[in-house]
């Protein structure tokens, strides 16, 4: 067989990889898994609920690509209550999961002889993406600033002619930095200098910030919306990951061409759960809220345990549940800290590499896992690092 050669410039995520050999080890031994970004919690009950009634009500044929308007109009309502912006649930497009949104907004804009700006450190599948199309990727350099936070003047220095499409993740994938709104309204102002430069604003961890900060939305800023795609879901917020379930706004420009991958790709996401989804958003956020009270003590006990071992050296995470440590000053890399953490420690955590070739020197904790746990793998790491 001949393969196509744009196979060998896709990437992979390299957590699943973990997980695959977490699941070999724990054969042997207990190991104690902080590398997937998924929360420790149940979905809620109001959801799970919901989903079986539609399927007793017989949901369970084929629906519109884009979503059941319902669930369009629940997204509408909901990004109304936070941000008190107005989105026509025509531009609204539900998808299995954050993937989608992320591939097909790459391949609109990716081709060879096109560049793309993403983040790096970053989520692995932006820049998977992009070599795939044959574009080029042009990395914002994450770990210049100590807090990991966006730099707009870095990023207005990296847009020329060729920039099709700028990414930005906020709060981060992996480094848990949250950039407030005063760097976003100046990157916001400086766009205004590249009215044809499309922007993916990935909003997954919006309602995970710490510290009673707001989430500066890219909703926020109207005279964006012609070019402007939003990338957010459930599986974060409300316990989802396995629903497969996101969603994403579009400019209405782009709609009949997004819609186009959605039937050539997916067909649509699964109807009943399209129902659970109306329930959360339309919901209570009592389980949101406590879980980000379950995260701010874990947040803190895995900043001050870290910083607690000699060598490592770690930034207060501002969203999300990572935590993205320095690790050099162990005597080993990411990758060899990564593996003698697991092999050693019976912990599993993500090398920094997985999300960047410059985050050689760093390792990404997850704090989705509960209090007990956080405490023993930090006891095991300070025992063989020490």
């Amino acid at each position: 067989m001949k393969l196509a050669k744009n196979l060998k410039r896709l990437g992979t995520e390299s957590a699943f990889k973990i997980l695959a050999e977490v699941k070999k080890l724990e054969k042997q031994k207990n190991i104690i898994n902080l590398s997937l970004g998924q929360p420790d919690f149940k979905s809620p009950k109001h959801i799970i609920d919901a989903t079986k009634k539609a399927l007793d009500d017989g949901h369970h044929g084929y629906v519109l690509p884009n979503g059941i308007i319902e669930c369009r109009e629940a997204v509408s309502r909901k990004i109304k209550k936070l941000y008190n912006k107005d989105i026509d649930p025509e531009r609204v497009i539900i998808m299995p999961g954050g993937k989608p949104t992320m591939y097909y907004a790459i391949t609109l804009f990716g081709e060879p002889g096109a560049e793309i700006i993403y983040p790096d450190p970053g989520f692995p599948i932006y820049e998977s993406m992009i070599n795939y199309t044959g574009a080029k990727a042009v990395p914002i350099n994450m770990l210049e600033n100590n807090d990991f936070s966006l730099n707009p003047e870095k990023i207005m220095s990296l847009i020329n002619k060729n920039t099709r499409l700028l990414i930005l993740n906020n709060p981060n994938n992996p480094t848990g930095a949250f950039t407030e709104k005063n760097k976003i309204d100046k990157l916001v102002d400086g766009l205004k200098k590249f009215p044809n430069l499309a922007i993916l604003s990935d909003e997954i961890y919006s309602r995970q910030i710490f510290d009673g900060k707001k989430m500066p939305s890219f909703f926020n800023y109207p005279e964006l919306y012609d070019r402007l795609i939003v990338l957010d879901g459930w599986s974060k917020a409300y316990s989802m990951t396995g629903w497969r379930l996101g969603w994403s706004v579009w400019p209405e420009k782009l709609i009949e061409h997004v819609i186009k991958f959605c039937v050539n790709n997916h067909s649509c996401v699964n109807a009943a759960i399209q129902y659970g989804a109306i329930a959360a958003l339309d919901g209570p956020d009592d389980s949101i809220n406590l879980m980000m009270e379950k995260f701010t003590k874990r947040r803190k006990l895995i900043h001050d345990g870290l910083n607690d071992i000699e060598g490592i050296e770690c930034i207060m995470p501002g969203g999300g549940f990572y935590a993205f440590p320095k690790v050099i000053g162990t005597g080993m890399n990411g990758t060899d800290f990564a593996k003698k953490c697991l092999y050693d420690a019976g912990v599993a955590v993500v090398p920094g590499t997985a999300f960047g070739k410059k985050a050689i020197d760093y390792v990404r904790f997850s704090f989705a896992a509960s209090q007990d746990n956080i405490s023993k793998a930090l006891d095991n790491i300070k025992k063989i690092v020490g």
